[in-house]
């Protein structure tokens, strides 16, 4: 399969179109003069059509100006090396993450606004953390982060705009409140948590509100939560909805400690987004949103019943 990109660059007031072909992880250029484009703009060619592992593998091989700039900083202001991680976990290659980000961190020389990775270690979340002082979003699904480290070197990510600590099980409350006493710039967070993590039966002895509580008292400027399947009740959000006063877009579904009473869903429905714990309830507005869509088959649409993938 073959993929060509164009690009457009302004010379002494004349156009130069110049193309790149992507084939079999190869990359190859056709027309113009890549001697005299420059690096801002070479980089900003390979960042749209080459993924990480290859701008690494490939691009650096095709000669010695390129690999320079894949060396260089202009290429990783952007670092989105989840997919990857995510085929080393599939292939026992987890050892390999923490290194890999550990040299991508070094090549964008702190300058990287985003860092995308998953099953992140503590050795590559310290490496990087100490040199994002620019990183304005950090998300790191499933990874092996501990509270320790955590504190230790949250408070060089001050600029934090969306954080990202879904699955992570081994940043408990401690790591939460650290994230969220040095993260003041915060407006989306996400902390989904595994179905299995959660009880059997629900039972008044599995409601957990303290994250809730900490995300109320030290993220006060969020403007999106996503916060589902945590053991969270009533307390949990009247303590969100009364600090968190920017918020906008709430998800709980799967909180199924949650009742929203008194006032509570009437103040939930008032948001621009909001997702409630009942997944039946998400049932119900797919098959309203089909209904809509060709109101002949209303009977058809209301017999049948959605399916698992449905709720994806």
């Amino acid at each position: 399969m073959e993929n060509e990109r164009e690009e457009m660059e302004s010379t002494n007031g004349k156009s130069k179109r110049v193309c790149v072909r992507v084939e079999n992880d190869a990359v190859c250029a056709t027309g113009g003069r890549w001697d005299e484009l420059s690096p801002e703009l070479l980089a900003s060619i390979f960042v749209r059509i080459v993924p990480p592992e290859l701008m690494v593998k490939s691009v650096a091989l095709v000669c010695r100006n390129w690999m320079e700039i894949v060396s260089g900083p202009y290429c990783w202001t952007e670092i989105d090396l989840e997919h990857w991680c995510r085929k080393c976990c599939i292939a026992n290659r987890s050892h390999l993450i923490d290194p890999v980000v550990r040299k991508i961190v070094r090549r964008s020389r702190s300058t990287f606004r985003r860092l995308s990775t998953y099953r992140l270690g503590d050795v590559g979340f310290s490496f990087a953390a100490s040199r994002g002082r620019c990183l304005k979003t950090l998300q790191i699904p499933m990874c092996e982060v501990t509270d320790q480290v955590v504190e230790k070197h949250v408070r060089f990510l001050a600029n934090l705009t969306f954080l990202d600590i879904s699955y992570c099980l081994k940043i408990t409350e401690k790591g939460l409140k650290a994230f969220g006493t040095q993260c003041k710039s915060l407006t989306h967070f996400r902390r989904n948590m595994p179905l299995w993590e959660l009880p059997t039966s629900v039972e008044a002895s599995d409601v957990n509100d303290q994250e809730a509580l900490i995300i109320a008292e030290t993220m006060k400027g969020l403007q999106r939560l996503d916060f589902a399947f945590n053991r969270l009740s009533d307390t949990g959000i009247e303590a969100i909805l009364t600090q968190c006063k920017a918020l906008t877009h709430l998800e709980i579904q799967g909180c199924w400690n949650v009742e929203l009473k008194g006032d509570l869903e009437v103040r939930c429905k008032k948001l621009v987004d909001f997702r409630s714990p009942w997944i039946d309830e998400h049932e119900d507005n797919l098959v309203d949103s089909s209904d809509n869509e060709d109101e002949s088959d209303d009977e058809s649409i209301y017999s049948e019943s959605p399916s698992s993938s449905d709720l994806d």
